[in-house]
């Protein structure tokens, strides 16, 4: 153990301050996309957006980032000023009123259920317990089984055949027990959208306690969704959130 501390120190290898200081690395984020004042006459980007993230409401352009999948056409199309992307990385909100504080809120185990997604979620939930990342830090655990989870992470449209797999995880976790949602897929249903093949994200068969939305989140968006979780750090104030509701297809 001592020789990989020693080796760790000699080639400059750290584990992110985040959340007790501001990271400032590089790459650690894509940024996304913020409200703007509407530019005369220069409307186009609500048609541009293959999504439909984006509406105007008094004048303003107004995001709606559980649909927004990255793909970057706000930003580089010459109808829409570039000043419009935020590099910052806390995205997560709140859906619900739901926290997990009290003595095991720096013990908490996460079962990640793939719902359909394309892995670039799931990539960037297996970079948390990274060296770099390392939830394990902030008291965070990945668990194979339902049975010993406290929170629920699903990324995915939620595929047809997914449905009653991930109904039954739900059900197999002990209380008290929150659902997170990672990736727009998980919060809209993306690019999929809802058909006869998938829903239109998590919230359709489970009560979501937690969104993180981009395509893909970064790690830090992420561990931001667990620490509101936690109440270790404050959600990001939106103007349109998924509903909390459970529909049982």
């Amino acid at each position: 153990m001592s020789k990989w501390v020693l080796k760790g120190l000699e080639t400059g290898v750290k584990t992110t301050v985040y959340p007790e200081k501001t990271e400032t690395a590089s790459g650690v984020t894509q940024g996304r996309p913020e409200r703007l004042e509407l530019l005369k006459d220069k409307r186009s980007v609500v048609n541009i957006c293959p999504t439909g993230a984006f509406k105007i409401n008094k004048n303003i352009y107004e995001i709606d980032l559980t649909r927004c999948i990255h793909c970057l056409r706000c930003l580089r199309s010459p109808e829409f000023p570039p000043a419009g992307w935020t590099g910052d990385y806390e995205w997560a909100f709140s859906v619900s009123e739901k926290t997990m504080k009290g003595p095991f809120s720096h013990c908490l185990h996460i079962r990640v259920v793939d719902g359909g997604a394309c892995r670039a979620c799931l990539c960037e939930i297996s970079q948390t317990g990274a060296p770099y990342y390392n939830i394990h830090r902030l008291g965070f655990f990945i668990t194979p089984t339902p049975r010993a989870a406290d929170v629920l992470m699903v990324a995915g449209p939620v595929t047809d055949h997914m449905r009653f797999p991930l109904k039954e995880a739900y059900e197999a976790m002990p209380e008290p027990r929150a659902v997170v949602a990672v990736g727009t897929c998980a919060l809209s249903g993306g690019i999929f959208g809802r058909s006869f093949a998938s829903s239109g994200g998590v919230s359709e068969i489970l009560p979501v306690d937690i969104a993180i939305p981009g395509c893909p989140p970064p790690p830090l968006a992420i561990i931001h969704g667990l620490l509101i979780l936690t109440g270790r750090r404050p959600s990001l104030s939106v103007i349109d959130k998924p509903e909390s509701r459970r529909k049982d297809k």
